[in-house]
């Protein structure tokens, strides 16, 4: 789940208000990544590079759409738990369903907010992933070529919310 998601849940579970002080993003995030560092030392660094090993697979066989790793698993506080979001830039919003129907893939379709508010598709597979020996949720949000732009400008931490198959194996090779 992402921040804004994870919050809005909490705003709802803890019978809050909306208009309820909520952590900013980043303290969410660090709370996470002391939690991971408590509870998970042992098991999420390995999880957290099977599930960037897929992304990176996946990233190079769906390379025409300019694909960018985001999300838990592009932050580092992913687990086996966790989807992996792929930002696809496409041309043609329906391009990437007509490759993915071409080489025989089925997926299920549902609708995600991009930036400035508005739906777009999503793409949801199941997918194998052989190295934590399970199935993961791969998550392709279709996005217009024209929001490429300024995709990759830091946050406030200087830290990107997205990378490419470039960035994604700097990560791995730092790791290894």
């Amino acid at each position: 789940m992402d921040w804004g998601a994870a919050k809005q849940r909490a705003v709802r579970d803890l019978g809050l208000t909306r208009s309820a002080a909520l952590p900013g993003n980043d303290e969410v995030e660090d709370a996470v990544r002391e939690h991971i560092a408590i509870f998970h030392a042992d098991t999420q660094p390995a999880e957290l590079r099977a599930l960037r090993e897929l992304a990176a697979q996946w990233m190079a066989r769906l390379a025409e759409f300019r694909p960018h790793l985001t999300g838990a698993v592009w932050r580092g506080t992913a687990t086996r738990l966790s989807n992996i979001h792929l930002q696809l830039y496409c041309d043609d919003s329906k391009a990437a369903e007509i490759a993915l129907l071409n080489r025989g893939l089925s997926f299920d379709i549902a609708e995600t907010r991009a930036g400035r508010g508005r739906s777009v598709d999503m793409l949801l597979l199941d997918v194998p992933c052989p190295a934590l020996q399970e199935r993961v949720t791969l998550c392709l949000t279709i996005l217009d070529f024209d929001d490429l732009r300024g995709a990759l400008k830091p946050d406030a931490r200087g830290l990107t919310e997205r990378g490419d198959l470039t960035a994604l194996q700097q990560l791995l090779d730092n790791d290894a």
